[in-house]
């Protein structure tokens, strides 16, 4: 059973580290006026912090702790998930790249969401 979740938590950092990178190529291929800059600032932000958020969990001293990193991770990719629509949605990106980001931050959203109601013994 440890191995199991060792081996789950491994997996899913790998998997929001590969959407990070993802995410870079495709904020590099933005265009670059001030209004899509200041999206891709904000996009660079959230996004980044779910992996952040998500590593400062693994290492938290407490579970209260761990579930607090987890949530500020949802809520970072709840956050990623209104950008890349807005970018999407304006044109400014290219409709395929931004459905296939939020395809996996959807995802990615919904295990962390399982994550937190099982922690909080409400699954």
């Amino acid at each position: 059973m440890k191995n199991d979740r060792e081996n789950f938590k491994t997996e899913f950092k790998l998997r929001i580290y590969r959407w990070v990178l993802e995410l870079v190529k495709f904020l590099d291929g933005l265009p670059k006026d001030i209004i899509s800059q200041k999206m891709v600032d904000q996009l660079f932000r959230s996004g980044g912090s779910i992996g952040a958020n998500y590593i400062e969990a693994q290492a938290s001293s407490s579970k209260k702790d761990f579930i607090n990193f987890l949530h500020h991770s949802l809520k970072s990719s709840n956050e990623s998930k209104f950008w890349l629509a807005v970018l999407r949605d304006t044109g400014r990106a290219d409709r395929k790249k931004a459905n296939c980001l939020l395809q996996e931050l959807t995802e990615i959203s919904k295990m962390l969401g399982a994550s937190l109601l099982t922690l909080k013994g409400k699954r």
